[in-house]
């Protein structure tokens, strides 16, 4: 059930508007996780086994630190580009801008992004003298997204029979191989009378990783999911921004090391329609992926084991046509 990103003439569909459903995208609280977690964990195999979109609040990241972190993306992408430029994006570290084409749309993502990847960043960060506490502020967020995925990826180890420390010890950030990324994302604002038909924030694509984390504001929506069993009918549902839930998806890499129980399904961002808010759209995304030489197998070896390392090159061959 891996996806083929390759089949353009299906990707294209993809990019299509499609029907809008109510499908619900659970909220699920991770509040007293101690005396919950069997609780917990159920209501997230079932969000996860069902649509592979679900939202977490209580999750023990206090609202103060997300608005900082937010406060330093606006902050850096408010820079002169020719000072962006000074921070130029090396695979998954670095700024950018328009360069991500998705075979979905083959257009550019409307949008700039900053990447974090803790073991790629000689050169990457700017001082204070460029932006005043913006290193230590993304990486003191960086770590708690890692311990969110770790918690919630403990849980999912639960029920895959691994130990629960399973994806923690292949997610070691201080490995030089480590490959989780933070990203700062720029979706650029639209005219009020621009004609958005055909343009994309981001079009249809699966996440390579484990699991993502995102962060979102309310009243900067856009984001829509469509589970892979309802591509042909194209039934795509939105799911609503709120400060203090953070959305969560299954990768690719988690369903190949669930031997496909957990499904990683399409979503993309739409532009803003006619009544809808056109300003600038802020977002912050965590993708836990697993270091370059964790061997990725599932429970039942369903698939050949394969290094993380090689498994993220071959989703972005797949995807984009280059390494």
């Amino acid at each position: 059930m891996t996806y083929d990103m390759t089949e353009l003439q299906r990707e294209r569909r993809m990019g299509a508007m499609g029907t809008e459903s109510d499908r619900e995208v659970r909220r699920i609280s991770m509040a007293d996780l101690a005396d919950r977690r069997t609780e917990v964990a159920d209501e997230l195999w079932s969000a996860a086994t069902d649509i592979g979109f679900f939202q977490v609040v209580d999750h023990g990241i206090d609202l103060a630190e997300v608005r900082r972190a937010f406060e330093m993306a606006e902050a850096f992408f408010a820079l002169p580009t020719q000072t962006k430029a000074r921070f130029p994006k090396r695979f998954n570290s670095g700024w950018e801008s328009l360069t991500q084409v998705r075979p979905s749309v083959g257009t550019p993502d409307q949008k700039e992004s900053y990447q974090v990847t803790l073991s790629n960043m000689n050169g990457l960060w700017p001082d204070d003298d460029v932006l005043e506490g913006f290193t230590s502020t993304i990486l003191e967020f960086e770590h708690k997204c890692w311990a969110l995925a770790m918690e919630l990826l403990s849980m999912f180890a639960d029920k895959l029979g691994f130990d629960r420390e399973f994806f923690t010890r292949a997610h070691d950030p201080t490995s030089s191989g480590y490959q989780s990324t933070l990203r700062l994302l720029h979706y650029f604002a639209v005219a009020p009378d621009a004609d958005v038909d055909g343009m994309w924030r981001a079009g249809a694509h699966t996440d390579f990783d484990c699991l993502t984390l995102l962060f979102q504001r309310d009243g900067q929506g856009g984001l829509q999911v469509c589970p892979g069993r309802e591509m042909e009918s194209q039934l795509w549902t939105s799911v609503q921004p709120s400060d203090d839930a953070i959305t969560c998806n299954i990768g690719d890499m988690l369903m190949r090391w669930s031997d496909d129980d957990l499904p990683s399904n399409f979503h993309r961002v739409r532009s803003p329609g006619p009544n809808d808010h056109r300003g600038s759209r802020y977002s912050i995304a965590f993708f836990a992926q697993a270091n370059k030489d964790v061997l990725i197998e599932g429970p039942r070896t369903k698939y050949p084991p394969i290094t993380a390392e090689d498994y993220l090159q071959q989703r972005i061959a797949a995807n984009f046509g280059k390494k």
